[in-house]
């Protein structure tokens, strides 16, 4: 059942949605998860204080975060849906800051949503979500100037399905690189599902040589921020 926003709301199963494995990773190790299935879905189970917790990944873009809402709610009944996980930062915001919108818009049917947040965290800013990776210089400034401070590619998608289901969700992100500092064609090298590309990643390496220690430092930065965003989702639970 959807719960009304209210400062204190203490959920007491929660599903987590990571994008990628190493998304995922860091969540499963702060929230000291154990391996698990229900059903067909692998998903990761454990306890974070007095909060249940089942996690699992839903791989890249707004279909696929759909479809891994939608088996997860299929497959379990939770109180709260949480998407933990990296994202471009735009405007004031930095490397490494941790992104607890009040906002998230879908960026192409402009539909907005609005989290419920847990225990006594406030939520602040607004996020935009869309699969375009590589975002042109005047969308960039454009979104700035509404007021938008990072974007991601998943959960605009996860909002609309527990809009459409009834269940409260909210967003825990980190950023883990600036748009237009990061090149757009990385993201062809990770796999549909988040996993790497080898193949891609090599042919990359070999072809653009001189992106290497731009390369080295976004991966460095996105295992920061990844980390980031499970240690605040893990501590926001903790305190409920």
């Amino acid at each position: 059942m959807m719960r009304p926003m209210s400062d204190g709301y203490s959920p007491k199963r929660v599903g987590v949605l990571a994008p990628m494995p190493s998304e995922l990773g860091p969540v499963v190790k702060a929230m000291g998860l154990e391996r698990d299935t229900i059903g067909t879905l692998e998903v990761r189970r454990g306890k974070v204080g007095d909060v249940e917790v089942l996690a699992t990944k839903t791989g890249i873009g707004t279909k696929r975060a759909k479809d891994a809402t939608n088996r997860l709610l299929d497959a379990t009944e939770v109180d709260h849906v949480i998407v933990v996980g990296i994202a471009g930062g735009m405007g004031a915001t930095k490397v490494g800051d941790v992104i607890i919108p009040e906002v998230v818009v879908d960026k192409d049917s402009n539909t907005e949503y609005r989290p419920t947040p847990l225990g006594d965290v406030v939520p602040k800013g607004r996020l935009v979500t869309h699969d375009d990776f590589d975002m042109g210089e005047a969308e960039h400034q454009r979104l700035v100037s509404e007021g938008f401070i990072a974007v991601d590619m998943e959960t605009a998608a996860v909002a609309a399905v527990c809009a459409e289901r009834g269940c409260s969700w909210s967003a825990v992100r980190a950023i883990s690189d600036l748009v237009g500092v990061t090149p757009g064609d990385v993201i062809d090298l990770a796999n549909p599902d988040g996993t790497p590309n080898i193949g891609a990643s090599l042919r990359y390496l070999v072809t653009k040589p001189w992106r290497i220690p731009k390369l080295v430092k976004l991966a460095r930065e996105s295992t920061q921020a990844a980390n980031a965003a499970a240690k605040t989702a893990t501590q926001t639970l903790r305190s409920l």
